[in-house]
């Protein structure tokens, strides 16, 4: 029989988180309305700006809600994936953004993908959320 130390014997094993999830609620959104109302125009924005981080899309699903109605989208990422909801009777936005690292560090592209997004929905008040998966 194998004799196996116990696991506060093991040396410390350094890795790299296994994902970054960002997540963003994106309040008082002053922006181009097409982003908020027009499901074409928003899935070709989004997929744009994952191309523009580095990101690799793979498909996308957008879907508005008819005259006056929001958007909901989601770009599948060769890295996990991107999703986008808006609420455009109240300048609301929903974002959010996970990559996973098993083949390298695609935090920064997530990082510069989140960055672009915001920036283009112009919120007065962001509630921004950062996780690092292990």
């Amino acid at each position: 029989m194998k004799h196996v130390p116990p696991a506060a014997s093991l040396p410390a094993v350094q890795r790299q988180a296994a994902g970054l999830h960002l997540m963003g609620d994106l309040h008082g959104c002053r922006c181009d309305s097409r982003l908020m109302r027009d499901a074409a125009h928003l899935e070709s924005f989004c997929t744009e700006r994952v191309t523009a981080a580095g990101l690799t899309s793979v498909g996308s699903l957008f879907h508005g809600f008819g005259a006056g109605g929001g958007v909901t989208g989601v770009v599948v990422l060769a890295e996990s994936h991107l999703s986008v909801h808006t609420w455009p009777e109240s300048g609301y936005v929903t974002l959010d953004v996970f990559v996973c690292n098993h083949s390298a560090d695609n935090g920064p592209k997530a990082q510069r993908l989140f960055d672009a997004l915001q920036a283009a929905f112009n919120p007065r008040e962001p509630h921004l959320r950062r996780v690092e998966r292990a």
